[in-house]
């Protein structure tokens, strides 16, 4: 039976391939989906994302997931992680597993960008393991729903 689950990307992940290649890769947002559709493919999972600059938005998002039967999220809430009390609002009301995904180590840099509100409420974070941080989040989120 295949898993639904969902992959929230906040603000700034739509420039991806293009900004600071450097600490982010040169894999642009929309050959990232593809290559995680191409893995649930394989995993037997249906993967519905959003990406968006909006903090409103994705809690929106996030409100309509239980809804839609999302049994998953994978989230990387770029800068919202250290800022919104909203986003962790919604993800403690849909009440669904999630683990958190950054890019870069976040605790490696700026002293503002080393405290998470979602943390502590997701199973699980990846960070400072680049794009390939979304696949091992993926593949967890399967073992996890399978094994559930």
């Amino acid at each position: 039976m295949i898993k639904k689950i969902s992959l929230i990307n906040g603000p700034n992940l739509n420039l991806l391939g293009n900004r600071e290649i450097d600490k982010y890769g040169n894999l642009k947002l929309e050959d990232l989906i593809y290559e995680l559709n191409k893995e649930c493919n394989i995993l037997n999972l249906e993967l519905f994302n959003i990406q968006s600059n909006s903090e409103s938005e994705i809690v929106n998002y996030i409100h309509k997931l239980k809804n839609n039967n999302i049994e998953f999220i994978l989230i990387n809430a770029a800068s919202l992680t250290h800022t919104s009390i909203s986003i962790r609002d919604a993800l403690i009301a849909v009440s669904l597993p999630l683990i958190e995904i950054h890019i870069t180590n976040i605790f490696s840099r700026e002293p503002f960008r080393r405290f998470s509100y979602i943390s502590d409420i997701a199973i699980g974070v990846i960070c400072g393991l680049g794009i390939d941080g979304y696949k091992y989040a993926l593949h967890y989120s399967s073992k996890f729903l399978n094994k559930n």
